[in-house]
């Protein structure tokens, strides 16, 4: 309590009044006190998640107000995931912070499952993941493009040909993402789909991370072509037949207040998407 009160530049018996009176209104105990120490209630539990919505709505308002008096200011939190933020982010930022120069950006890294509930709680404005997602009824989620996946495979063990098939990348060893990945998800059923039974002898939870395993020739992996565009020392490209794409998009809170920040992002990645040629 006392920390709480120190943060909302309050003296510690008025924040501890404050309690006990929102205690009155709601008409149940949100704090257990007992031997110096303060435990949720079930209550008290169950009210966190919509009191962070309610602040950040708040603060989503603060932002937007301070943003129509500066004209280019603002703040904007993004989550996104490792290959986002190295192959797509960097001109979308980068045209964002002409058309804002005061702009605040903070960058989240992290797959779906880590952003999402981030968003969902008003620590992000904005998640630029992987779909589909699941989604609580306070998100909403836009498809932006379609990413292709490849394979990248060892020279050594590499077969002939332009492309390769499931059963043909899974008789090689394979390093791949964690199962409680999405990415993950999408590359086990285009597996199953062709009743190949896989088993990876590595996961690792980021494509840059991968792409120089496969180099040393340990295994061969499904990235993203955006991450291989340029080519991996000691590897070569093949394309996946059939082929397979994953979907990307954004996740907003549903209702929040699309403030210039925002909106400005969200424009700049369609056109991004329109230079990469994704569909």
């Amino acid at each position: 309590m006392s920390a709480a009160a120190h943060s909302l530049g309050l003296s510690q018996p008025a924040a501890s009044q404050q309690l006990r009176e929102l205690e009155r209104i709601l008409g149940v105990r949100l704090l257990e006190r007992s031997n110096g120490r303060a435990i949720p209630t079930l209550a008290g539990r169950a009210l966190l998640d919509p009191a962070r919505r309610t602040v950040a709505a708040a603060e989503d308002t603060v932002a937007l107000a301070a943003a129509s008096r500066s004209g280019d200011a603002g703040r904007l939190r993004l989550g996104t995931g490792v290959t986002g933020c190295i192959y797509v982010l960097p001109p979308v930022l980068s045209a964002l912070k002409r058309e804002m120069p005061g702009l605040t950006i903070t960058v989240t890294i992290g797959d779906a499952a880590d952003i999402v509930p981030r968003v969902e709680a008003g620590e992000l404005d904005v998640g630029h993941v992987t779909l589909p997602v699941g989604l609580s009824r306070s998100l909403s989620a836009t498809h932006l493009y379609s990413e292709p996946l490849v394979a990248l495979i060892p020279d050594a063990i590499a077969p002939p040909g332009r492309t390769i098939a499931a059963r043909e990348l899974a008789s090689l060893p394979l390093i791949s993402y964690p199962h409680i990945g999405l990415t993950r998800t999408i590359i086990d059923a285009w597996f199953r789909a062709a009743g190949v039974a896989q088993e990876p002898i590595m996961e690792i939870g980021n494509f840059e991370a991968i792409k120089p395993l496969v180099s040393v020739g340990l295994g061969a992996a499904i990235v993203p072509a955006i991450a291989v565009a340029s080519g991996v020392a000691g590897t070569v490209i093949r394309q996946l037949r059939p082929a397979l794409v994953r979907q990307v998009g954004y996740v907003v809170r549903r209702g929040k207040i699309l403030d210039r920040p925002t909106r400005t992002l969200i424009g700049e990645l369609g056109k991004a998407v329109g230079t990469m040629g994704f569909s």
